[in-house]
């Protein structure tokens, strides 16, 4: 099916009359690109973390972008819209502009933002369409994260991936809890880890987990469960990596230190920094103990290790 996209360029105080006129056309929904709120979010973050356009970037006026179908219907939709935003009276006047997108572009428009990423010393992730010459040394971990989260440029999955680096020394038993799309338990494989089990309670994810894990070649080694966090696993992991959210961490905590053999470490991440204390709160009630620390911007991992029986 064929969708014609309409962008207004608007003065800010147009944005909500034009979004208006679009919901009373049928758009069902708008999109509302704010330079102001791009520039403040580019000021907080590295520009690989956002996907916004390099145009989106340099625009000077919000953009109010609605999608209406390429049906009989268009061309009087089309009429209603340019005679309501006439009405409007707005000064600079809207500026329109419009292209036809088939709705199977949406599905890899998002791909064009997606670059190979190097994270820690020898991690480099590369998304599966794009070509990539390794360096003696490098780790490369090639992916498509479909609908799954985990493509190695968010702070949650890059502290993660630092930490496994740092963790793994060979031979392993890797739990990677709420795996999505299987990245951290392909990291796990390629850094030496000796078996490893990614667990995600989501189908797509473990779909998404699975065909990473083959295009990687590490069905050897990665075995892809669905299920709810540590349910239905026996324990005995040397080393459980959960990046999910600090509430899910919290409930977790038990399940972890029951799980880990002395010895094993927990590395938790996607905890946003004003809840690093609950957390660490929790994970010492549990009986693990705090062994380190990682920021990067508002997110905090915490490792925490399951101290040797006297």
């Amino acid at each position: 099916m064929e969708w014609l996209e309409i962008a207004v360029s608007s003065p800010p105080a147009g944005v909500e009359l034009v979004s208006e006129i679009f919901r009373e056309l049928g758009a069902g929904g708008v999109v509302i690109e704010d330079p102001a709120v791009i520039h403040m979010y580019a000021a907080r973050t590295h520009p690989e973390e956002w996907a916004v356009s390099p145009e989106a970037a340099k625009q000077e006026k919000p953009v109010v972008k609605a999608y209406l179908p390429v049906d009989d219907g268009l061309d009087r939709r089309l009429e209603e819209l340019f005679s309501a935003l006439n009405r409007l009276g707005l000064n600079p006047e809207a500026e329109v502009s419009t292209r036809t997108v088939r709705e199977e572009d949406w599905a890899s428009t998002w791909k064009q933002y997606y670059k190979p990423v190097h994270v820690g010393r020898r991690i480099v992730v590369k998304p599966s369409w794009e070509d990539y010459q390794a360096v003696d040394g490098e780790l490369v971990i090639e992916l498509d994260p479909g609908m799954a989260f985990g493509c190695g440029t968010h702070p949650t999955t890059s502290l993660c991936l630092k930490l496994l680096e740092k963790y793994i020394r060979g031979g392993e038993r890797v739990y990677d809890v709420g795996t999505g799309s299987g990245i951290l338990a392909v990291a796990a494989a390629a850094l030496g880890a000796g078996r490893v089990v990614a667990v995600d309670l989501d189908p797509v994810a473990c779909r998404a987990a699975a065909e990473n894990v083959a295009r990687n070649r590490m069905e050897g080694i990665v075995r892809v469960v669905q299920g709810n966090l540590l349910d239905n696993l026996n324990g005995g992991a040397d080393l459980v990596v959960a990046n999910i959210i600090a509430g899910v961490i919290i409930s977790l905590a038990p399940d972890a230190a029951a799980a880990l053999v002395p010895g094993g470490f927990l590395i938790a991440s996607g905890i946003i920094r004003h809840r690093a204390d609950e957390v660490r709160d929790a994970l010492e009630e549990a009986g693990l103990t705090l062994r380190e620390q990682l920021e990067e911007g508002e997110w905090t991992a915490i490792v925490a290790k399951k101290t040797l029986r006297d």
